[in-house]
Formats: structure tokens, sequence, C-alpha cells
């Protein structure tokens, strides 16, 4: 990055003359351009910007008439050329600044500009900075640096300026970029972007293909992503078109690396020269909850595992330490981890990572959740989060690669949730917690956490309520821990009450537990031992409080925000946030987040038999849900329709008595929508065999965003399947056809076409025979779809014909806009190419009409794709482009993916594949919709766009994982791939 071309004397030039408008700059990395402040200057003709352009690129020294007239027209100058360069130059310094263009013996000059004055000079400064952070080991801002000198250019350097020396500047500064991309790109593989860079890097080696350091970073980038046939055939492309074009042989770098391809070298897995973190890394998380100030005893185990983590960090090549602590609920292990992780911090400065996996709740926390947050928490943008599981802990692994992180795992159900969860290199350290002994968690070191000695028990009594008051009555206190089995759990909730009243005494307090009725039964009965101490907490509250602790409990999920929590308790949220935070105070409730409100899982449990024994009358508890019910869906049918304005399902929906929150910008929206997903679809399954059976239904079809988006689509396809089953054992044959409606819905984005086909059988069936209107036009236009996928165009028709009737005659013109689209596709593969353009342009227009926002993008993607059959590819793309915009501003991530695919198709039968093999890269790093199927139709096109650009071997590579998809799943398209790679086609 230390070879670019110089412009020293411009920049160490005096201050520069200033004009009241502003100061001078000029770019020269693309149109020779000039501007005063923000006022873009007029160069004159392409001669005058020739003779701009060689003054500014002399490096301040001033040129003769001789050497400009030379760069100007070289052998072969025009009678007159004098005169003109003396015209030229008396026109510039009109519109220049005085005393920047200057005369000096016999040639011109330009001097006195200010800092940053000419692009060039930036680029060249910011290549030298990004030098200096690569040498520093700070590869982030590294890279960050270089984005920006590459964002300096603007299409070709010294555009439309004629002359010989434009034209060698020209290609001296188009190779200076080449060497700064290759540079940036050489950074994103250092630091793991290898996906990203397979697109970008596909698309370079189109343009330059006799580059070979471009192709060597191909083949590394395709090897880091999985792709290693892939990165083979780069090298065998290479070879070929080198030994046509050039006669030679690759390099012996390039050689060399696929033979390291070839062995699995080990060294590939990571960058050959790895180089030191930056010292300030600009994510590092620190989620530890607070330690609790009051921490007591446990000097073993403090000792013991602080020893363990702090070794992990400390010695080279020792593999990642993990310690499992084990115990009954309430007995400390959560406080003594906390307490261990802050101890042990120090040996971590990369950060430390925290998760509550809610392992004793009947809903443990998913793995591929924990590690999206855990992504996000280390920087790894939402985009570039994978969809599966194995995806995201093999990301996670790298990310944490090279870095000491220590990751608090809490409430773990067993080592098969741990699992994918472990950091998995040397440097980092787990520290687990859970209610079972992880046997079978391979090399942990294992630690039984049994109850407090008597000793340690009274210390944090002491600690809590105070010297004083426990030494006046030492014998009560014993009495007291002695109650409380020793368990610290129940000893912190039973001393923080007598702390808050200091009216009572000790013993009034271990007169209190002396009652069995409240305490013994439980304290014998293993776990429940923790219910005796919370009824202690409980016999205190308020009745207010009381009734909030009981009711809270009642909602399945990770945590409740406030307004949700208002819904409950059917209270103001001001009166809600004063009850909220007096709970957590007395450690009833924690405070997950600003806002949010969770329960410890046993905690939960035991609010639950509250409300059964003592909620009265007992329908609140059914009436509390319903108003939990009736906020989310009125919530979610809110955000519905800001997403899909002119959709009356809205108003089909089943009502509500309670209110939800409302929105006036999509961005709020949906923010909302997707931080709620966990507690919304665990509303839904709640509703399940209750009164609220329909209106559980109608919320997850509102909520259909979460299915699209890609983001929680698992989470919602088993809410939707146990819907299904919930309403038929009901015999509700009106929920049940709109419960596997949205089951069909899912199983589309994800292209399991057969299992959507029999949904949508048995949707229909069912709507038909409710007499649900809404839910039969629905069921139809998905009817639709899938013989779109099954090459059934003329049934396709049928049913998009019935979907419009029923959409047109409930007045849902955005269903109606769909269908459209999608009646469009049924001719198009009818052969009708005019009626999809027709069918296409109408449904974008009742779009239109509708003032559709998230929708619009599928018209203006239903007539891209419908253009690009009519081989009018620039409208096609034109049309695509519009609705690249519309998904990405709506976060529908498979739909970006699919947008890009069909990009990619246009520009394919443009007979431009380098573009088209970009934007396939593209599509396959987002995903589609469609699942593996698209992701099939996806590597085809690109084998092909690969094979037009004379990349065979890479181009049969993708056809042949395309062809193992389509095996998969059986579908047709199988036998266009095997003809692709039959021996013939590739002759």
């Amino acid at each position: 990055m230390d070879g670019g071309p110089r412009v020293p004397e411009q920049r160490r030039a005096g201050s520069a003359p200033v004009a009241e408008t502003g100061p001078l700059r000029f770019g020269v990395l693309g149109p020779v351009r000039a501007w005063r402040g923000e006022e873009a200057l007029h160069t004159g003709s392409p001669q005058q910007r020739a003779l701009l352009a060689a003054l500014l690129l002399r490096e301040g020294r001033t040129a003769t008439a001789a050497e400009l007239i030379d760069a100007l027209w070289g052998s072969e100058p025009p009678s007159q050329a004098l005169a003109a360069v003396r015209t030229y130059a008396s026109r510039l310094r009109k519109v220049l600044d005085p005393g920047v263009l200057v005369s000096e013996s016999g040639g011109y000059a330009v001097r006195g500009l200010g800092e940053g004055a000419l692009d060039l000079v930036t680029a060249q400064d910011l290549a030298a900075e990004a030098e200096k952070a690569r040498g520093a080991g700070d590869l982030g801002h590294a890279r960050e640096l270089l984005n920006q000198a590459l964002a300096l250019w603007d299409g070709e350097v010294l555009a439309g300026v004629p002359g010989p020396y434009a034209e060698a500047q020209r290609a001296r500064l188009e190779e200076w970029r080449l060497g700064l991309l290759e540079s940036r790109l050489d950074l994103d593989l250092e630091q793991g972007c290898h996906a990203e860079a397979v697109s970008e890097l596909t698309a370079l080696t189109a343009a330059h293909p006799l580059r070979e350091r471009l192709r060597e970073l191909l083949m590394l980038a395709l090897y880091r992503s999985g792709r290693q046939a892939e990165a083979l055939a780069v090298y065998a492309d290479t070879r070929r078109l080198l030994a046509e074009e050039l006669g030679v042989d690759p390099r012996p770098g390039l050689s060399e690396l696929q033979q390291r391809i070839l062995r699995a070298d080990p060294s590939l897995a990571e960058p050959a020269s790895p180089l030191a973190e930056p010292t300030s890394s600009p994510v590092r998380p620190a989620q530890l909850p607070a330690s609790v100030p009051d921490f007591t005893g446990r000097a073993s185990f403090v000792s013991e595992l602080t020893e363990v983590l702090s070794s992990a960090s400390e010695s080279e090549g020792r593999v990642m330490a993990v310690s499992a602590l084990a115990g009954i609920g309430g007995v400390g292990k959560t406080t003594l981890a906390v307490h261990v992780a802050h101890r042990a911090r120090s040996a971590f400065p990369d950060g430390q990572l925290y998760v509550d996996l809610q392992g004793a709740g009947p809903r443990p926390a998913e793995p591929e959740t924990v590690l999206g947050s855990f992504l996000r928490a280390l920087g790894t943008a939402d985009a570039s989060v994978p969809d599966s599981l194995e995806e995201r802990a093999a990301l996670y692994r790298s990310v944490l690669d090279g870095r000491r992180v220590l990751v608090l795992l809490d409430n773990a159900k067993d080592a098969a949730q741990v699992r994918p969860l472990l950091p998995g290199t040397e440097g980092c350290a787990a520290l687990v917690t859970s209610r079972v002994r992880m046997l079978d968690l391979a090399g942990a070191h294992l630690v039984d956490l049994d109850v407090m000695s008597p000793e340690e028990a009274l210390a944090l009594f002491t600690k809590i309520v105070g010297e004083e008051r426990v030494a006046a009555e030492r014998e009560a206190a014993l009495d007291v821990v002695a109650a409380c089995g020793f368990l610290p759990l129940a000893i912190r909730i039973a001393a923080s009450r007598l702390a808050a009243r200091r009216t009572w005494t000790v013993s009034v307090l271990a007169a209190k537990l002396a009652d069995e009725r409240r305490r013994l039964d439980e304290l014998q009965a293993g776990d429940l031992a923790v219910k005796a101490t919370f009824e202690l907490g409980y016999g205190q509250l308020e009745p207010p409080q009381a009734r909030a602790f009981r009711l809270l409990g009642l909602a399945d999920g990770p945590d409740i925000s406030l307004a949700a929590a208002a819904a409950v308790l059917d209270l103001p949220p001001e009166d809600t946030e004063d009850l909220l935070e007096s709970l957590v105070d007395t450690s009833l409730l924690e405070s997950a987040a600003p806002g949010r409100y969770r329960f410890h899982d046993l905690v939960r449990l035991y609010a639950r038999a509250c409300a059964e024994r003592d909620e009265q009358p007992p329908c609140e508890r059914e009436a509390a849900m319903s108003r939990l019910l009736d906020f989310y869906l009125a919530t979610t049918a809110g955000v519905y329709a800001i997403e899909r304005p002119g959709d009356r399902l809205v108003d089909d929906l089943e009502p509500t008595e309670h209110p939800g929150l409302r929105f006036t910008e999509a961005a709020a929206a949906l923010d909302w929508l997707y931080t709620e997903a966990a507690p919304l679809l665990a509303c839904v399954r709640q509703s399940a065999g209750t009164e609220r059976l329909r209106r559980g239904v109608d919320l997850l079809w509102a909520a259909r965003d979460l299915a699209e988006s890609g983001a929680n689509s698992h989470q919602y396809e088993t809410t939707a399947m146990a819907m299904c089953e919930a309403t038929q054992a009901a015999g509700d044959v009106h929920a049940e056809g709109r419960a596997r409606t949205t089951l069909t819905g899912v199983l589309l984005v994800s292209g399991r076409i057969q299992q959507a086909e029999e949904e949508a059988r048995l949707a229909m069936e069912c709507a038909i025979a409710a007499g649900d209107s809404t839910a039969a036009s629905w069921a139809a236009q998905d009817r639709g779809l899938i013989a779109l996928h099954q090459h059934r165009y003329a049934d396709g028709k049928v049913f998009f014909d019935r979907a419009i009737d029923g959409f047109r005659a409930a007045a849902n013109g955005l269903c109606e806009a769909t269908a459209l689209c999608n009646l469009s596709r049924a001719y198009m593969g009818m052969g009708n190419i005019a009626k999809a353009i027709e069918f296409a342009q109408h449904g974008l227009a009742v779009h239109v009409e509708v003032g559709s926002t998230m929708r619009l993008a599928n018209g203006h993607y239903a007539l891209g794709v419908a253009l690009t059959k009519a081989d009018r590819h620039a409208e096609a793309l034109n049309q695509f482009s519009e609705a690249l915009t519309i998904f990405t501003d709506h976060r529908q991530r498979l739909w970006e993916g699919t947008t890009h695919f069909r990009i990619s198709e246009a520009h394919i039968a443009a007979c431009r594949p380098a573009q088209a093999a970009q934007h396939a890269e593209q599509a396959l790093a987002l995903g589609c919709i469609g699942g593996d199927r698209t992701r099939g139709s996806v590597l085809t096109l690109l084998g092909r766009a690969l094979a037009a650009l004379g990349q065979a071997d890479r181009a049969r590579a993708c056809w042949r994982e395309a062809l193992n998809l389509y095996e998969q799943n059986g579908a047709e398209e199988a036998r266009e791939v095997r003809a692709l790679l039959s021996p013939a086609t590739a002759a």
C-alpha cells in the first residue's frame, strides 16, 4: 500500500487563499472536476481539463509549455498548440482563486492548495494510514481506511481527458487502485469475512481474468467458506486461461495454494500470519451481571474456579477451559459463577458474554437463538448472521478465534444445549451452571455445589441484616438460616425482607419460619426447598404487589415488556412500572433490560402456584391472559396494517377488548415485532386448549413477517404446527383453516412444497366448511404458488383467479394486487409473456393505488421477472432495483436474496455473466425464499455465469452442488442440471 503515487508538494504548500464561499477542491479519480466549497466549477473543454489534470498531477512542479503540449497532443501537436495552451491557462485562471495557477519560467504550475484539496492526495494519505494501522495490528481500522480511500474513485480516472499523459496516468492509477483493492480484500479474509468476499472477488476475477492475486484470494475465500471444490476449480480455470492467453503456468504462490487446499492444510483455516488484535477492540462485550456486594463464603470454590479460568487464558496451546457447576435450584450457582467471572475478567480482556439458557423452564433457550445474540454482541451485523445452528456455531468460533473471551452459560438444560455455545479455541473459557451434572460434556471441569455451611450461611445473613441486629439475637439467626435449609437464595430472600423491615426482630422472622405449614413439607421435597423461601417473600408483599407477582407468572416467554405487563395487570404503565420495580427490589423479579422484566424459572413456577391457590375469583387468571393476548393481537394488527396498507385482513381478525400500542413509523413497528417475537409466539402457544384459541391463531397470522424475514422462521413454524394440532383437537374448522394457512406460508418460505401442498389443501377445505372467505382466498393463493413450483401453470391460473375474485369481493386491494402479480407468473409459465407483463403491470398499479409499502416490492419484483422473460432487461433491472431497496428497508433478508437471484437472471439473459455471477453470490450469502430448492436454482445460474466467463471447473462444482440439492428435494430441475454436467454438454 506504500507504493502509490505521491503528490507531496501540493499538500506542503502554504495555506490556500479561501474565498468567502469555501476553499478550492479538485478531483482526478474520476472526471476532472473542481469545486469552490459546494459549488461545482466549469473546467472547460476536454483539452482544458487535460491541462488542469497535468498540472495537478505534477506534484506542484512547474510544467514547461513543451511538456504540456506533449502531454495534451503527443508527437503530433496542432500548429497553434502553444497558443491553445495559453488560452486554456487563461480561462482556468478566471475560474480558480487568484494565485493558484501561476506562470513561471515559460510554463505553469498549480500552487497553494489546502489540506485535502485533491482527492488523490487524500487517497494517498488514507492508504499510508492504513499501512500503519495494519502494522500495528489494528486490522479493522486498516480495512476501514482502505475502504475510505477506494470510495474516492468515481468511475474511470481522468474520464474523458485526451492525450498520452492522461492515458499513462489512467493506467498507473488504475493499477494502484487494484493494488489497494487487493490489500483490502486480503484484510477481509484476515478478519474472517470469507463469504462476503466471494461475491466481490468473483466479479473482479471476471473483469481482470489474468490478475493472479485476485484468483488466489478467491480460492482462499471459497476454501474458507467450505467450498473446496470451487476453490480447486478456480485454479484449473486459471491455469487453462494463462496457458491459452499467455502460454505460461500460474505463478508459484498460486500453485502452492492449490496443493495446500488439496492437502486440507490446517493453516489455511486462519490467516497465514496472524496479527495481534488491536489494543482497542471496536466491540468488546461486557455482559456479566453485577456481582452481589455481599458475596460470602465459597472460598475454596472461588479459588479453584478462578485458577482454572486464568490458566486457560495464560497457557499457550492449552485447549479451551470449561467449568460446569451443578446443584439444586437456589444453591447459589449463578451467584458464585458471576463472582468468579468478575474476578477473572482481567484474564479475558476481549470481553465477557452471558446468557440465561432457561434450562429449568418448559422451553429452554434454543442454541441458534443464543448464538445469534452472541454474534451481534461481538460485532456481527444482522445481515451476516446465518440461519442454521451449524453455520452460526462455526461463525461464532471463527469470530472468537484469536480473542480471549469468557462465556458464562447460566442455567443450562444439558450438555447438548451447551456444546454449540462453547468457543472451542485456546485463550477462551466457558463457565456453565446447571441443575444436572454434565458428565457427557467432554473435558469439562465438574464442580458439585452443595448448600452453605452453617458458618457461611450465618455470615451471609449477617452481611445483609447487619452486625448489630444479629449479634443481639444470634440463636434466632441460626434458627433462621437452618429453617432456610442453608440455601443461599432462601437466606438472601429472608434476610432482605428482614433488613427492609426495621420494626421486625430476628426472633419474629425465626418464629414465622418455624411454622411447618408454610415450610417443612416443601423443604423436604428437594428442589421444592426453594418454594418455601419464596413463600416467605411472597407473604410479605402488599396486596397489589402480590397480585402483580401472581399474574405476571402466568405468561410464558423469556421476558415481558412493561407495556405487556400493564396489559396483564390492567393498569396504567406508570403504576405497573412502580409495582415491577418494587418486585425487583425484593429479588422476586429481575430487570432484564430497561423496560423489560423476567422471572427466574423457579420463581415463575412458584408464582403460578400462588395464582392457582390465591387468585380470586379464579376467572381473573383467564382474564389476565386474555388481556395479554388482546395486547399482542391489537399491536401486531397495527404493525401489519402499517406494513401492508390496503390489506383488509386486519378487519377480519378476532375482535379485541384491550388496546395495543400504536406506531406512526414502520421502523419502530418492526423493531417492536422482532423484539417481541419470543414472548408473542409463546402467548400464541398458550392459547391452545382455551377459549382464546381463535385469537391466538389470528395473532400468529398477523405476525407472518416473523416467518418471511427468516430470523424467526423456526420458532414460527413450531408454533404454527402446535396451533394446527390444537385447532384440530378442538374441532374448530374456522381456526384450523387459518392455522394451516400460517403453516403453509412458512413451509413455502422454506421450499418444502409437498408439505405445503397438503397443508394448503386442508386449509382450503376447512375455510370452505367454516364459510371463512378470507382464509379460503389465502389458501387459493397459496395453492396457486405451489402449482407454480410444480410447473402446473394452468392449475395455478385457476387458483389465482379464484383468489382474485375472493379478494376483490372483500375489497382487499393489496391481496388482490399480490394475486395479480402471481397470476402474471402463471401466464409466463404458459408462454404468454404479453399477458404476464400485462397482469404484472396491473398488479403493480393496484399496489401503488392502495398505498402499499413493503408489498409494493413484490409488485416491482413480479414485473421484473416478466420483463426479463420478454428480454427487456434494462427495464427489468430497474424494477428489481426498486424491489431490492424496499425489501432492504423492511428487513426482508430472504426476499433481498431472491431479488439478487432475479437480477442475476436478467444479467445472464443480457449476456453479462460477470454481473450475473456477482449477484448470484449475493443471493447465496443472503438466502432466498424457497430454501434449498431456490438455492439450487441460484447455484445452477451461477454455474452458467462462470462457464460463460471461462471458469468451467468452478461452474461444474456449482452444478454438482445444485444437483445434490435438487435430488434431495425430488425437484424436476435435477434433469436440467444433469444435462449441464453431461460430457456432451461439456464438450
